[in-house]
């Protein structure tokens, strides 16, 4: 148990994140509450949960919950896990455990302004670089932890950046966006996002191709960034962001969840 303690505090430190399992009900398995296991990326597990078979279908799951930073709660039924609530069944509470997760904010005009309040309020690690001492101070950004007022390319080269690291550019034009994005691109940021129209952003990004970065690195760029929700001011702009950021980092689908049951037509007896 100490080990298993030990090892979820050197993960929520900085350490290579860890998947959690611990039961939560137990269900027709007659497992114990609160018993807990940790699965690391290569499979291998410490602890257990008291039965082997429930264990193998949470360690071929864990596999993918990393990349989505899950944090759910899973029910076996019929030799399968499910989100779904069944009735009565075994609940299993899943949750992948790492440092806080970090939003990288380039450029401090007011979508970045937006932008910080919106990451703080979902509990990033936010930081802001902007090369413009009037616009990169704590006074204007209260909710950033991190305020860097020097030059794009110094300020990126310095920050570490690694899968748990949000970047989004929005600086003050085109020209200083290409530039911060040359210092990101291939250091395994999980989101990079850049602003701008689809002409310009298709620009930068041939310009990039041009000269040498890989292709695969630029097609993980998201640009133009965010979804489609009409957004015009700064506020709607960086909502529009942050939802496609969520949308990714979870694993979402971006669909509607709108949903009514159609009322049933009257039988007729004609």
């Amino acid at each position: 148990m100490l080990e298993l303690t030990q090892r979820l505090m050197r993960a929520a430190e900085g350490g290579e994140p860890v998947v959690l399992a611990s039961v939560l009900e137990s269900g027709p398995l007659d497992l114990v509450p609160g018993t807990r296991m940790l699965i690391e990326r290569d499979g291998q597990a410490l602890g257990s949960l008291g039965d082997n078979a429930v264990e193998s279908l949470i360690r071929d799951y864990a596999r993918e919950a990393f990349d989505r930073h899950a944090a759910e709660t899973l029910y076996v039924g019929e030799g399968a896990l499910s989100v779904r609530a069944i009735a009565g069944a075994t609940a299993i509470y899943l949750e992948v455990v790492e440092s806080k997760p970090v939003f990288l904010v380039v450029g401090a005009g007011h979508i970045g302004r937006s932008l910080a309040k919106l990451a703080d309020f979902l509990d990033f690690h936010v930081a802001v670089i902007d090369d413009r001492e009037d616009f990169a101070n704590s006074e204007r950004l209260p909710e950033a932890d991190q305020v860097i007022c020097d030059d794009y390319e110094a300020a990126l080269d310095r920050f570490p950046i690694d899968a748990n690291t949000t970047i989004v550019m929005v600086t003050r034009g085109h020209k200083q966006d290409e530039l911060a994005l040359r210092h990101c691109l291939g250091r395994g940021a999980g989101y990079v996002g850049m602003i701008g129209s689809k002409r310009r952003t298709a620009t930068v990004l041939a310009h990039l191709a041009e000269e040498g970065f890989a292709a695969g690195d630029l097609a993980q760029v998201r640009t133009p960034i965010g979804l489609d929700i009409g957004a015009e001011t700064p506020e709607e702009i960086a909502i529009s962001i942050m939802a496609e950021v969520i949308l990714l980092r979870r694993g979402g689908s971006g669909a509607p969840m709108y949903h009514r049951r159609l009322a049933q037509s009257p039988r007729s007896d004609d």
